[in-house]
């Protein structure tokens, strides 16, 4: 089986599976810095206590909060620090969008995950488990490379790549906020994402090039050794030495 030439069908399947994995890696490589752990991490390496004026233990309430309801919901980010909302109702909005971003991706990724289990499945029902594997690996390859590339422009144009991203998922206006009045750039300011994406991205690339070392092994696995062989290969039997 390993030997017939693919259909147009599992091509397009290939294809799906390599996109799903794609998927699946960044959706994975995006987990961690969702956390609090991280977001602490990077907000005391961007002065964001020194931007928005809060102590230590307020900087953590606004925070924490905004991120439980970013992933876990209900969307409200509504927190307040001394009486005072921390966001404006225009922040809050832009939130409320990106919160819907991220839902929309989850969900992709959650369906990526399910095609990659059933690609799998049905490959190997029909006897060439190999072909998903290599679609794995073409995807890891294919997402490595893309997220180089990406590196590489982001490095010298994020300002232009950042403004780009949000343009192609948001409302003209609706994602521009002033540093100096506006506590959402101030809790997340410039560096914060420009050093967090580049954080992301150097995770995708070492899962990407995991996955692709083990998908390529599996894609063509190295068969056992014939008996002949193997006698052969081992200089102290003494049918070798014949």
């Amino acid at each position: 089986m390993a030997g017939v030439n693919p259909t147009v069908a599992e091509r397009v399947a290939g294809v799906l599976t390599a996109l799903a994995t794609a998927v699946v890696i960044t959706a994975i490589a995006i987990v961690p810095f969702l956390t609090p752990a991280w977001v602490s991490f990077e907000q005391g390496r961007t002065g964001s206590a020194q931007l928005t004026g809060f102590s230590v233990d307020q900087l953590r309430t606004a925070t924490d909060s905004i991120l439980a309801d970013l992933v876990v919901g209900p969307p409200d980010f509504d927190v307040s620090i001394g009486g005072a909302s921390v966001l404006s109702e225009r922040e809050r909005a832009h939130m409320r969008d990106v919160r819907g971003v991220f839902a929309g991706f989850a969900l992709i990724a959650v369906a990526a995950a399910i095609d990659l289990v059933v690609a799998y499945t049905l490959a190997r029902r029909m006897g060439h488990p190999g072909r998903a594997w290599a679609a794995i690996r073409n995807g890891a390859r294919g997402l490595a490379i893309g997220v180089v590339i990406a590196g590489v422009v982001a490095f010298f144009a994020f300002d232009a790549a950042f403004d780009v991203f949000h343009r192609l998922f948001f409302a003209g206006g609706s994602y521009t906020f002033d540093p100096g009045t506006d506590r959402l750039v101030q809790l997340f300011p410039f560096a914060f994402w420009s050093e967090t994406t580049m954080a992301v991205g150097a995770l995708i690339i070492v899962l990407a090039l995991l996955v692709a070392s083990l998908a390529g092994r599996r894609a063509h696995p190295h068969p056992a050794p014939t008996p002949a062989a193997a006698n052969l290969a081992n200089p102290a039997n003494p049918e070798a030495a014949r």
